[in-house]
């Protein structure tokens, strides 16, 4: 690896004091005030994406809309105060969603009460951060290469579909209720004369405005004209279609997020899954816009601070988060010049739902399905998949047999089974005279140069 990357990477910095375990303070202390106003207007922005993102990814969970929005708020905090990075920015996510989903839908079917599934998804939140606060006190960063590169973008790629699938009713305007992957795609096509034919146009409106008008212009969110043009029709033409409806006005209390012992194991399960998924995202996020920025990874930190907004989301009727590419460029893109950037869209959100929450009564379902379709799309990465094909056919084996793991037998599964691929992937290099610092170099060189996936597994090898 060059240079110029490897400078991004840094072992913990000598800061003496509280400022040392405690980021934000030093962030606070050495502050610029001519930062201000492109903070406060990156926050604004910022703020107008975390919205619709944060409900669409809640109801991805199985949970309330309302509680992605809890999540946003305690997570950016979290973050603000103990994350290194100046300009990352965490949320509610579409490769974590689906997890959370799979861990408390077995447990909460039986009595659909949505109270116990909130407590479920935060205690899953806490045993998040707790992992990731003791992988980083432990300086544990290796644990992020337990997924090679070929089996995360085979698991990605198999999420994508599985995500698809599952909105597919929703954008259509009906529900279905199906478990599996087969049955799922056998209940859309039975359940297709129920659907709303208002909702079908309203929620393809919003997808075709989520995926063209970045092509045009990325001066202009894409989610929050989808979002707003959708609600706005609706409203207007008082559409016949479900609609997420007034939220809950007022802020969560502070509160242990609790149900019985029984329920602590499949919950820990289910955060080892996360925390592995959420470490390699962080890892290529982190390392692309501090190379971009000229700005330090400081990995053993990052996995605190990822791991403390964990656990604020939880004590706040909040879920898991992980950090987010396509929101960190958003605010990087808005001139975000420090953590101040989320407090201020962490703020927003607490005003929309302390005085303003009415605003989003007439935003249509269809158009929460259409955001996480087209977050899923976003998963996706055919471009890899090629590549393997034309360099190394057994990584393109092993990355379409991960996306047969979670397709047909799960996304806690397909964790498992990512898991086990990747370090029969590993022996089999090492038992072939490679080294491991090799076979990391070998990866990071064969792989295209999106979204700092060339650069995503040199923590834990420091090159």
């Amino acid at each position: 690896m060059s240079d110029g990357v490897a400078s991004t990477v840094a072992t913990e910095p000598a800061t003496s004091g509280l400022t040392r375990f405690v980021p934000g303070i030093g962030a606070l202390r050495s502050y610029h005030r001519s930062w201000l106003r492109f903070d406060l207007v990156a926050g604004v922005v910022l703020a107008a994406i975390l919205v619709p993102q944060g409900m669409a990814y809640a109801e991805l969970a199985g949970l309330p809309p309302v509680t992605g929005l809890y999540t946003t708020i305690a997570c950016l905090v979290g973050y603000a105060l103990m994350g290194p990075s100046r300009v990352l920015v965490l949320g509610p996510d579409s490769s974590v969603s689906p997890l959370i989903f799979a861990a408390i839908f077995p447990i909460v079917a039986v009595t659909d009460d949505p109270s116990k599934a909130i407590a479920l998804a935060g205690m899953m939140a806490v045993l998040v951060g707790v992992i990731l606060i003791g992988l980083g006190v432990g300086k544990l960063g290796f644990v992020a290469d337990l997924l090679s590169k070929e089996v995360q973008v085979g698991y990605m790629n198999g999420l994508a579909i599985t995500i698809i699938v599952g909105q597919m009713p929703k954008l259509f305007g009906f529900s279905t209720d199906a478990d599996g992957f087969i049955e799922e795609v056998q209940t859309f096509f039975t359940g297709l004369d129920e659907r709303n034919s208002t909702a079908l146009v309203v929620g393809i409106g919003t997808l075709a405005v989520l995926l063209l008008l970045p092509r045009v212009s990325r001066a202009i969110p894409a989610v929050l004209v989808a979002v707003v043009g959708a609600t706005v029709v609706t409203a207007l033409f008082d559409l016949d279609i479900s609609t997420v409806g007034a939220l809950p006005q007022g802020l969560p209390k502070p509160a242990l997020p609790w149900t019985r012992w029984d329920d602590v194991a499949p919950m820990l399960v289910a955060a080892a899954g996360i925390t592995l998924v959420s470490l390699t995202d962080t890892i290529a996020t982190s390392t692309a816009f501090a190379a971009r920025r000229g700005d330090e990874v400081v990995p053993n930190q990052e996995m605190i601070g990822i791991g403390t907004a964990n656990v604020a989301a939880g004590f706040f009727q909040g879920f898991a988060v992980s950090t987010s590419s396509s929101r960190t460029a958003v605010a990087e893109s808005s001139g975000a010049k420090s953590q101040l950037t989320g407090l201020v869209g962490a703020v927003v959100v607490a005003l929309l739902l302390l005085f303003f929450s009415t605003l989003l009564a007439d935003l249509p379902q269809t158009a929460l399905a259409a955001v996480v379709i087209a977050a899923a799309l976003s998963l996706a990465d055919l471009k890899a998949l090629r590549h393997y094909w034309h360099v190394r056919n057994s990584s393109f084996v092993l990355s379409l047999v991960a996306t047969g793991g979670v397709v047909f037998f799960g996304v806690l599964q397909g964790i498992l089974i990512a898991v086990i691929l990747s370090i029969a992937s590993s022996t089999r290099l090492l038992r072939s005279g490679k080294t491991a610092t090799r076979a990391c170099s070998t990866t990071v060189a064969r792989m295209p140069a999106r979204a700092g996936a060339a650069r995503a597994r040199c923590w834990s090898c420091r090159r």
